[in-house]
């Protein structure tokens, strides 16, 4: 008789627990979002957090000798960037405000005068319709394989390309989706890298075409137009192509080639740089990645300086090797690192101090993603 009593009690307990987690849920679902909730809802927050360690062999280390590439080129440890992304996405505008802090940041704002930049990108959108997209303001540089963050290269060190590309610009693009697979983007914008303001009052433009599949994409990039007084520098012209495709479910190719030249004021020859880079990736498991970054790069006509050694006719190019592994947990991601630079001129310095055509170093990376 007991134990029915007992029975029977927990069943209306049982009854009365479901009759209330229904009501409950029921209420949830007619309860209407306020106004802050549907804002909090568009609104995202993204960044990383980086350093690294990096060493030369047969080399001094004491910040004299490095390849001359942005980001791990101090000896020892040393730090890269906090980075904070904050976006907004409506049904139709929306913006991104994409702050950095640390000697990677300041490298990636380099032309700004005040020591305390720490805009990386700072823009407005507006989708016009399904297949325009208009964006005003500060964005990265669609030229080029490489990034300014981190966590969007599988190499930690970056390429010569990267380094003497444009790295941002301050404009206003539209985004064309031509069809599934095409795309467009047309753009007039302040030179390069002059983010918070035009000091020379010319502009230049951009151009891209796209074409992208469900194993990769290809996107064949412009800009035109005068990076300086133009009084002082003649009009630059660049054309890049970049690519990237899963080849197997493992293995992934990217190649990313380069052509830049700058008239002349008087009579003379353009000036510039061009190079190539080749960026074999294979996944050994869900946790580690192997990948290797080949780059060919030659300055003509002294169209870069302190970069690499020329010779009497403004000519010399390097060769780079870099063996990245990348070793996730979580979050975090290691990238020890080996890189190899050959130049065709004596650049480099030896441990005697000494010229040497080759430089060779290690660096570790480690980068938070959140």
């Amino acid at each position: 008789m007991e134990a029915k009593v007992i029975t029977k009690f927990f069943k209306k307990v049982a009854l009365f627990t479901l009759f209330f987690l229904s009501f409950n849920v029921i209420s949830q679902e007619e309860k209407p979002k306020s106004t802050l909730d549907k804002l909090l809802s568009k609104i995202s927050l993204s960044g990383s957090v980086d350093g690294y360690y990096r060493y030369n062999f047969a080399a001094p280390n004491d910040n004299s000798v490095a390849p001359q590439t942005f980001f791990a080129d101090e000896s020892g440890f040393a730090l890269g960037m906090a980075n904070a992304v904050l976006g907004y996405e409506g049904e139709k505008v929306g913006f991104v405000a994409d702050l950095v802090f640390g000697p990677r940041g300041e490298d990636a704002v380099f032309n700004s005068d005040d020591s305390a930049q720490i805009i990386n990108q700072l823009y407005v959108y507006w989708n016009v319709t399904e297949s325009v997209k208009l964006t005003f303001g500060n964005f990265n540089t669609f030229i080029g394989y490489e990034m300014i963050s981190p966590t969007e290269n599988f190499n930690y060190s970056t390429s010569y390309m990267f380094t003497y590309g444009p790295l941002s610009h301050t404009g206003l693009k539209a985004d064309i989706a031509i069809s599934e697979k095409w795309s467009a983007m047309l753009a007039v914008m302040n030179p390069s890298d002059y983010t918070d303001n035009n000091p020379f009052d010319t502009y230049i433009a951009g151009a891209q075409i796209g074409y992208t599949l469900d194993n990769g994409s290809a996107f064949l990039n412009f800009r035109y137009g005068n990076e300086g007084e133009p009084g002082e520098v003649g009009p630059t012209f660049q054309v890049d192509l970049t690519t990237g495709w899963d080849l197997t479910q493992d293995f992934y190719l990217g190649v990313n080639t380069t052509y830049v030249s700058t008239e002349p004021q008087e009579n003379g020859d353009a000036s510039g740089f061009y190079g190539v880079a080749l960026y074999p990736q294979y996944r050994t498991s869900e946790k580690f990645a192997i990948g290797i970054r080949g780059e060919y790069f030659s300055v003509y006509n002294g169209g870069l300086t302190d970069v690499i050694g020329l010779d009497t006719q403004g000519d010399g190019d390097v060769i780079t090797a870099t063996l990245t592994g990348n070793y996730t947990i979580g979050e975090l991601t290691l990238k020890p690192e080996l890189r190899i630079d050959a130049t065709s001129e004596d650049f480099f310095l030896d441990n005697n101090r000494e010229a040497t055509k080759s430089l060779s170093s290690f660096v570790l990376g480690a980068v938070y993603k959140f």
